[in-house]
């Protein structure tokens, strides 16, 4: 039954200040947008053009393809009828995944965290969306931070003591953002698929997998860079964006390395899945190989929050042992942050 307790204390709490990822979990809806289709839009786009420019093949969406055909979601405040699945819905997805990951049952989860980019309200809190879905009685609120909001969940629960937390939290990024683009700019329409993403995390009971560090940054006068007003469409200042997250995201990875257990030649890098060229010139500059480089973006799209942490997922069960993971993230506001994940270390 969903569980209403206080926090309890925890006889497996550790005192090493690491934040122990227990399982993790991903979710993309089913309708997919393909090259083809958004040069059937009749909007100045080929596979050529796209993949020339983002490398991106495929994006998933919860909207309906043929609204979209007869749209172009001119308004976005109609969305939401036009969608196959709500946020609840595609945040349970990858949290069942998570938890099953994890070994632990709804009734375990004593914290619910969410974020991202695209809410589906202004009110309530997502995570409250998804708690109820899930069937879960617990604190549930939200922590975002647009596409960096992973990095900076985890650094915020790491910076809090063991005691604080229950034993487990639910994580969850839901990322439905396709209901803010404007398929009739190019631009955008390239760029974003839908997916979400959720973590079982703890700071009281070891796992093989920590996060060991954690860093944010932010630069707020750059806040109007990348926005999405209340009930309108995405928009950027897309070549002054790709060029801060290059940069932003090479430095990070730089401050990564420097705190490092081993050496480079076994560390991967999971960046944010804006688009591959962006992550392709990242790697050429950080000297990143092709090999140590993890990504979806090529076939999901940029999926915001969820990206990185989707990507991680997907290789979960195939993690190389005694790793380190790199996985940076850079977000509106202007905001980035990375964390340095352990796998299978000895704490």
């Amino acid at each position: 039954m969903p569980h209403s307790q206080p926090f309890k204390t925890s006889r497996h709490t550790p005192l090493t200040g690491d934040l122990f990822l227990h399982g993790i979990g991903h979710f993309h809806p089913e309708n997919r947008i393909d090259n083809a289709f958004l040069a059937a839009l009749d909007i100045g786009t080929d596979d050529a053009w796209i993949m020339e420019r983002v490398g991106i093949r495929s994006r998933r969406t919860v909207l309906a393809l043929d609204y979209i055909v007869r749209t172009k979601n001119e308004h976005p405040s109609e969305s939401a009828r036009w969608s196959v699945h709500t946020n609840a819905e595609t945040g349970a997805r990858a949290a069942r995944m998570a938890m099953a990951r994890a070994g632990i049952e709804p009734s375990q989860v004593g914290l619910v965290i969410a974020g991202g980019c695209s809410p589906q309200y202004s009110i309530p809190a997502e995570a409250c969306l998804v708690a109820a879905e899930l069937g879960i009685s617990a604190p549930a609120y939200d922590i975002t931070s647009a596409c960096s909001s992973f990095a900076v969940q985890m650094h915020h629960l790491r910076g809090m003591r063991p005691e604080a937390l229950p034993d487990y939290v639910l994580v969850v990024n839901v990322e439905n953002t396709t209901r803010t683009v404007n398929y009739a700019d190019r631009r955008s329409a390239v760029l974003w698929g839908d997916g979400s993403a959720a973590a079982v995390v703890s700071a009281r009971i070891p796992a093989p997998v920590r996060i060991r560090h954690s860093l944010v940054h932010t630069d707020p006068t750059g806040w109007n860079k990348v926005v999405i007003p209340a009930g309108g469409h995405f928009i950027q200042e897309g070549p002054a964006v790709q060029g801060f997250a290059i940069r932003k995201t090479v430095a990070t990875v730089h401050e990564l390395v420097a705190r490092l257990a081993g050496d480079r030649s076994n560390m991967w890098f999971i960046g944010h899945q804006a688009n591959l060229m962006m992550l392709n010139t990242v790697c050429q500059r950080a000297e990143i190989d092709a090999s140590r480089h993890w990504f979806n973006v090529d076939e999901f799209g940029n999926c915001g929050a969820a990206g990185a942490p989707g990507v991680l997922s997907q290789h979960w069960d195939t993690l190389p042992p005694r790793c380190e993971i790199a996985l940076v993230v850079v977000g509106s506001g202007l905001t980035w942050g990375g964390l340095l994940i352990d796998v299978g270390r000895a704490s």
